[in-house]
């Protein structure tokens, strides 16, 4: 896009699979975020198809949530040796690879496992395309990302902290944590760096930082207001996602599979106990329908 940087490439991708931001400058080539693993094979494609021959010298990844680096193992196995740098908080997890830890088996997702080589400190610097990236702790979405900001261009690299219309789902809210008011102070901090430039975690590059953090704080609002609120579309979203990846699914299986992801179901208990489980997941699929999310053909929900 004309308002990025020379150098500064955004591969934006469908829902499924978060955005790869590809940064090329002196001699180096990296690569943050790399989406979802049902999307590997499109992700090699794209980025090789930027990288133009040159190699990819480093992976990054904002945050460890499965449609973020869901990529990393088929780049790694591309790139053999490929640097790997994620946060700091689930490092010891992905070390000795625990789905559980990692949030992939409780979110009912997928992620290949993967090596990492290093991590992003918050407080610190990296280097990518020849310019010093400030890391900052951006808990909230989730409790271990992080974003990235270069403060000459003042391009803000903001993963699901801040989109143009809002932001990712507060996670932490759904294991009966503490999540609202992170998410309130990291728009904060992304205000305070007074970014000219925003790369979401997904949507399309802006610029009109102001109007966004309004309706970001303006969309929080409503969920400390009524947290049931937040529950009610953490687990419309999670329901989404696994649509996307499988397009079309039974009825009956799509609420068997909810009832396997402990996520959907200390949703359920959290806020939705009165209500049986294959119900509330089943009017929640129909509520997609009805939004136009999704259309039901018969016994089977099908992807829009």
């Amino acid at each position: 896009m004309s308002q990025l940087p020379l150098g500064i490439q955004v591969i934006e991708r469908g829902w499924l699979s978060s955005n790869n931001i590809l940064i090329q400058g002196e001699g180096q080539s990296t690569l943050v975020d790399s989406g979802y693993h049902t999307h590997s094979t499109q992700t090699l494609q794209l980025v090789n198809a930027a990288l133009a021959g040159r190699k990819l010298d480093l992976l990054v990844n904002t945050h460890l949530h499965s449609d973020h680096c869901g990529g990393n193992a088929v780049l790694q196995a591309t790139y053999p040796g490929l640097p790997t740098l994620i946060p700091p908080g689930l490092a010891p997890h992905v070390r000795d690879w625990d789905p559980v830890a990692l949030t992939y088996g409780p979110t009912g997702q997928d992620c290949p496992p993967f090596v990492i080589t290093g991590v992003l400190q918050p407080g610190g610097t990296i280097c990518m395309g020849g310019e010093a990236w400030q890391v900052h702790a951006a808990p909230g979405h989730d409790p271990h990302s992080v974003i990235l900001f270069e403060p000459q261009s003042r391009v803000l690299i903001s993963a699901d902290a801040l989109w143009e219309a809002g932001f990712g789902v507060i996670f932490p809210e759904l294991d009966g944590d503490a999540g609202f008011a992170d998410v309130g102070q990291t728009l904060d901090l992304i205000e305070s760096l007074r970014p000219l430039v925003v790369i979401p975690g997904h949507g399309k590059v802006f610029t009109d930082v102001a109007a966004a953090l309004a309706a970001a704080r303006k969309r929080l609002s409503g969920f400390v207001a009524d947290p049931r609120k937040h529950a009610v579309h953490a687990a419309k979203v999670l329901l989404k996602f696994k649509l996307l990846e499988l397009q079309r699914v039974g009825l009956p299986a799509f609420v068997q599979w909810a009832q396997s992801a402990e996520l959907i179901m200390g949703v359920h208990h959290q806020h939705f106990a009165q209500t049986p489980i294959d119900q509330w997941v089943k009017d929640l699929s129909l509520d997609l329908a009805r939004s136009g999310a999704a259309a039901v053909e018969g016994d089977w929900l099908v992807n829009v």
